[in-house]
């Protein structure tokens, strides 16, 4: 595991990018639909709908506390992400069978509920199979291929909505089989490592000596990925942003398509980059980016400067999102590395929901230029943070 000859990415983290894969056509098949739905179907306001994607994204990080302390509590992960891809499963008919914003709530409720159960234990799996030389390729390997599904849902949306005349539903109907095929894949796939020394007693890993055992590299990196987090808020308003611009309904997906392309495209180079240089420079480089991106969606007035503000988002995308799971994975104990994914998700939520609640109240009062400007201003403060911050020097943070 620690042969620094070998390069080879483990046939655990390609198992796990295929289902993470799978999940995300049928998730992204629905989610670049949804706010469209809402709004047009619906009636929902962009502050619902920022509240929604809040509570949501929120609450799938918080419970990624829980599933992450019980993951190391246990020595086992597997069965937790396959509990977490099943609820996932589960709430996906329920979108289909809407009526109103409340059982919309539900679904998105119960799918990220699923999604919280299995992220931190999945991200420590890719930790596990993974000799510490290849982890920012690792990770960066498993997002993206989980971002090859992100492009493919709503690609694969945009085309059923063309030739079913804007069937919202029955679109989402068809998003309920790459779900399930995404358990399968993770039930027969995945053969999970020993995590502890089953002759060990159990310990609780919330524990205050065990808490201790977290350093302070690692509890910087939370803070920097809550302060990240904060700059970027859901990308529903991406959505909202090219159904604003006038364009036709049926294509707008396309927006998280070209996205997701972008990022998936980007994160494994620039995985396999962090691995070789400062990953603080990059981080940094990713908010630049982030800056850009933002400045030109508020200035955007059709499809060009829209896709080169969206491609751009993407971009951050594929720098940081990868980076910040390697750091977090360099940072703590074996053991804990559950509970390390959980505190840190557990940040990361809590700033998106104030993100996204944000974000919905300035699109309602001031408009979605004032919006993006906002999301650049966070961007600029997070970025000072990053390069400001006293005592705090490239090879101070993890990985470098």
């Amino acid at each position: 595991m620690n042969d620094k000859t070998d390069s080879r990415i483990p046939r655990g983290v390609w198992i796990l990018g295929g289902v993470s894969l799978l999940m995300d056509i049928s998730s992204e098949m629905i989610h670049s639909l949804l706010p469209l739905f809402m709004v047009a179907g619906l009636g929902a306001s962009a502050l619902v709908i920022g509240l929604i994607e809040g509570v949501a994204e929120a609450t799938a990080q918080i419970v990624k506390v829980f599933s992450g302390v019980l993951s190391d509590y246990l020595g086992k992960r597997k069965w937790l992400a396959v509990a977490g891809y099943g609820l996932g499963a589960l709430s996906k008919p329920l979108f289909a069978l809407a009526q109103g914003v409340g059982l919309v709530f539900t679904a998105r409720f119960i799918d990220r509920i699923g999604k919280g159960i299995r992220g931190a234990p999945r991200d420590a799996l890719v930790a596990d199979v993974t000799p510490r030389h290849l982890r920012g390729e690792a990770y960066g390997l498993r997002q993206s291929l989980d971002t090859v599904g992100a492009f493919a849902g709503p690609l694969l949306a945009v085309g059923l909505m063309l030739l079913w005349a804007n069937d919202f539903r029955l679109i989402f109907w068809v998003a309920v089989i790459p779900a399930v095929l995404s358990v399968a894949l993770l039930v027969f796939g995945l053969r999970e490592p020993p995590v502890r020394d089953p002759a060990k007693p159990r310990t609780n890993p919330i524990r205050r000596e065990n808490l201790r055992r977290l350093p302070a590299a690692y509890w910087w990196v939370v803070a920097l990925g809550a302060v990240f987090t904060l700059a970027r808020f859901s990308e529903a308003f991406l959505v909202l942003r090219a159904e604003q611009l006038g364009i036709a309904l049926a294509v707008v997906p396309l927006v998280m398509v070209a996205m997701n392309l972008v990022y998936a495209l980007c994160a494994y180079p620039f995985g396999w980059l962090s691995d070789r240089i400062s990953r603080r420079a990059l981080l940094a480089w990713g908010l630049v980016v982030l800056i850009v991106a933002d400045l030109v969606l508020a200035a955007s007035d059709g499809w060009p400067l829209l896709l080169v503000g969206v491609g751009l988002w993407g971009v951050h995308m594929g720098m940081t999102q990868g980076l910040l799971a390697a750091m977090v994975a360099d940072s703590a104990p074996a053991d804990l590395r559950g509970t390390a994914f959980g505190f840190f998700n557990l940040l990361s939520g809590v700033a998106l929901l104030l993100a996204s609640v944000i974000a919905g109240v300035l699109w309602d009062t001031l408009g979605a230029s004032m919006t993006f400007h906002a999301g650049a201003l966070f961007s600029a403060l997070a970025l000072a943070v990053l390069l400001c911050r006293p005592g705090v020097r490239a090879a101070a943070l993890p990985g470098r």
